[in-house]
């Protein structure tokens, strides 16, 4: 659907396409579990029953180790620049648990990384696309339910496909994962790193496959029929190639052209005439007694001007005939010949000698303007008998007559003035020099060290020190403040809570409604008397701020007003917000109501729910939602989430996580500085993250859907913007019916890139129809 212009080829594919069978190439699979058995170096991690006995099978439990790095390398090894591999693990996760299945990632970069969340009921997919840029595919799927199940994500170049239990769940276009995994990657099986994402539950077959449509072995009754999309990317890739080397071509083919274009002026059969009689170059007769050959005795071309009049054949500044000359007539031993100039020469032998007639040559005629064969690089000379060529400056000729000159590369024959601390480019015509990284510019031919930290043309941070190295600068933070030198951050002990900004070391900047060193103290604005509400309203603190809100039994008019006076009685009764039974009748009192039986009616009160009887204030927990409580209340059923009383011994602290006094259900956060108690949510690298009984759950930040063709994401921003601007675009929406046509009119796809033509440093790439080309100041 994306390559629509190559329909036809793709169905073909699809028909031509061998059914794979279930036999894999040991090179193609990384199955984890057969390669690297845990042992007992690995605390929570023992092997058990599993859905099959086929291999083994592993119960996770609490923390586990990092695989051997000789091992994960092997493994890794297989996987590196590939971009069209399956991940798939026969599993059994336990309820609600959100943990990670394997992740490969080196530092902050999560090349692949594979985790199913129970709290949030999604499976997720976060790999690294072009750019560096962290991509998260979210897919909602409950896997954490204590049943066993077939998980399969297959990528195959933009597309990604999920499979559960051999069924296709989803399948979508994202951007091509890019698979440069260092040397030093590290390999996580059911935890994202030693503190989080620990998996709780059963995996069996954990595998990585190298191969097309990997999910086959897991489900052998899955048809494949058709190519990849990775294989289609190949196709296209294989025309962008042979577009690449056609234009290359035809450059070449438009450069021979011009130079056989040179050679229809060129009259390359030589005669020789004696007594009145032509003969052909090379052919023999006899005079006498003497035996003759034609050597090819013709006209011939001046190197400076017209020579004197009477000038012989043999004398040193007049050379043989060259090609382009032609022969006007022939009378005897008189011949006239063309010369490129445009003007007929007149010669005549005698007794095998020859003499010419330069009386026709003007003085001052500009040859030049007539026309010239002189070619690029090469400049027109006027001269008193004709026009010649002469190689520009920094350019040598490629034939004698100096049409053609080819650059020097002054570079590489050692013909430049370059000294020391620089590096010589060559150029058309001449080079340059390019001084050193570190360094700065003392003349066009020399470079010497700069000290940017007294210059202060570094890039360090005001709270920064810089210091001087040789070809360059390094920045380090300043005590209590943290950061790479470029960016530093003040430090703030356990960081600033609640939005608070640490703003220098150890002092943290509030927002309002919030106090204390690290901000972690609410503002109770209501307790503190800094809030006297209406008698008809009650003072409720909030996180960071109060409001003063109406009572049961009134209702805000509309009407602003900070302490309540807003509050107004609400007729229950007539706005049917009564929970009077059909057979009682209500009466409004000032902040409510009362429901009273009819004179000689027997009022009960009881609630059908569920098919049961409930009577008339009975409260009971809902059998889908623990968390929920309802009570009956004069026929009506009313339901509400359950209130957290931490006071409260009793308290169920699945519903109430914030009351879990437990050390082991604390959370420590991704910087290792400061721990969460169970409940509490906070923000991280664009992602929303919980603590939930001592385990982290983070899930990306939603963003607004950014409908346009070319995004950017500033930086120290999570979410997209779009950008007028594609060359600053870093993602486009490729359509592939918009195309560019590069300098040698060939035409590209959207997305593809070449190097422009004359150049080794200079990368361009089309975008949607629009040519961003870049040069790489490192090939330089």
């Amino acid at each position: 659907q994306h390559f629509g212009m190559y329909e036809t080829s793709f169905v073909l594919l699809c028909v031509l396409a061998p059914v794979a069978g279930l036999g894999v190439d040991p090179s193609l699979l990384i199955n984890v579990f057969k390669d690297f058995s845990p042992g007992a170096d690995f605390k929570g991690v023992s092997q058990v029953q599993g859905f099959h006995d086929e291999s083994r099978a592993y119960l996770f439990q609490g923390n586990r180790m990092i695989l051997h790095e000789e091992t994960a390398q092997r493994m890794l090894q297989k996987l590196r620049g590939k971009s069209e591999f399956t991940v798939a693990v026969t599993l059994k996760q336990e309820l609600l648990n959100s943990g990670v299945i394997l992740s490969i990632h080196h530092a902050e970069q999560r090349f692949l990384e594979l985790e199913s969340s129970g709290q949030k009921s999604e499976v997720r997919l976060h790999f690294q696309a072009k750019g560096q840029q962290t991509h998260t595919e979210i897919f909602p799927y409950t896997l954490a339910d204590n049943q066993w199940h077939k998980l399969s994500v297959a990528i195959s170049a933009s597309h990604v496909t999920l499979y559960v239990d051999c069924n296709r769940i989803y399948e979508r276009v994202v951007s091509v994962p890019v698979m440069d995994i260092p040397e030093d990657t590290s390999l996580w099986i059911g935890q994202r790193n030693s503190a989080h994402g620990l998996f709780k539950g059963v995996m069996q077959d954990v595998q990585i496959l190298v191969m097309p449509q990997g999910y086959i072995t897991q489900c052998p009754d899955l048809n494949r029929t058709c190519p990849t999309c990775n294989d289609f990317h190949g196709l296209v890739q294989k025309i962008m190639e042979l577009q690449d080397i056609l234009a290359k071509t035809s450059s070449k083919l438009s450069l021979a052209e011009e130079r056989m274009n040179g050679l229809d002026n060129c009259y390359c059969e030589r005669t020789c005439s004696v007594k009145g009689v032509t003969y052909r170059e090379d052919q023999a007769w006899t005079d006498g007694c003497k035996n003759c050959t034609c050597s090819g005795p013709a006209a011939f071309i001046m190197g400076g001007g017209c020579p004197p009049q009477g000038v012989k054949w043999g004398e040193g500044n007049v050379m043989k005939e060259e090609a382009q000359n032609r022969v006007c007539f022939v009378e005897g031993d008189r011949r006239a010949v063309h010369h490129p100039s445009g003007l007929c020469l007149l010669y005549e032998f005698k007794h095998l000698q020859l003499t010419v007639d330069f009386s026709v040559c003007p003085k001052g005629h500009d040859f030049c303007a007539e026309g010239n064969t002189c070619m690029e690089h090469s400049d027109c000379l006027n001269l008193e008998a004709g026009a010649s060529c002469s190689c520009k400056e920094g350019f040598r000729p490629l034939r004698s007559d100096n049409a053609y000159c080819e650059d020097i590369d002054e570079c590489a024959e050692g013909k430049h003035y370059c000294r020391e601390n620089t590096m010589c480019v060559n150029t058309p015509g001449s080079f340059m020099c390019i001084c050193h990284t570190g360094y700065i510019r003392i003349d066009d031919y020399s470079c010497t060290e700069h000290d940017e930290c007294v210059s202060e043309q570094h890039n360090c941070d005001e709270n920064a020190l810089c210091f001087n190295t040789v070809g360059g600068h390094s920045c380090s933070c300043k005590p209590g403040y943290t950061g790479n030198g470029t960016i530093c951050r003040a430090l703030c002990d356990g960081l600033c809570l609640n939005g608070g900004s640490c703003v220098s070391p150890n002092t943290c900047m509030c927002t309002q409604g919030f106090t204390g060193k690290r901000c972690e103290t609410d503002i109770d604005e209501c307790s503190e008397g800094f809030v006297e509400c209406d008698s008809r309203a009650t003072c409720v603190n909030l996180p960071g701020w109060y409001h003063c809100e109406c009572r049961d039994g009134y209702h805000d008019n509309g009407m602003f007003s900070a302490n309540g006076e807003s509050c107004e009685d609400i007729d229950e009764c007539k706005a049917g917000r009564s929970t009077c039974a059909n057979d009682t009748v209500c009466f409004n009192l000032d902040g409510g109501y009362d429901c009273r039986c009819p004179h000689g009616h027997n009022c009960t009160g009881d609630c059908i729910h569920d098919n049961k009887v409930k009577h008339n204030g009975q409260i009971w927990v809902l059998d889908n939602d623990r968390c929920s409580v309802c009570s009956c209340q004069m026929g009506q059923v009313m339901c509400r989430r359950m209130v957290c009383d931490c006071e409260n011994p009793t308290v169920d602290l699945f519903c109430c996580p914030e009351c879990d006094p437990r050390l082991s259900s604390q959370c420590l956060h991704q910087n290792g500085l400061l721990t969460y108690a169970s409940g509490d949510t906070w923000t991280e690298n664009c992602q929303q993250c919980q603590c939930l009984q001592g385990e982290v759950d983070c899930w990306p930040l939603s963003c607004p859907p950014a409908d346009c063709d070319f995004t950017l994401v500033p930086e120290g921003e999570c979410c997209a913007h779009c950008v007028s601007d594609p060359c600053q675009a870093h993602s486009v929406r490729n359509d592939i019916t918009k195309t560019c046509e590069d300098e040698h009119g060939i035409t590209r796809f959207s997305g593809s890139s070449w190097l422009k033509h004359g150049t080794e440093c200079t990368l361009c790439q089309c975008k949607n129809g629009h040519i961003c080309c870049s040069v790489d100041p490192m090939c330089l």
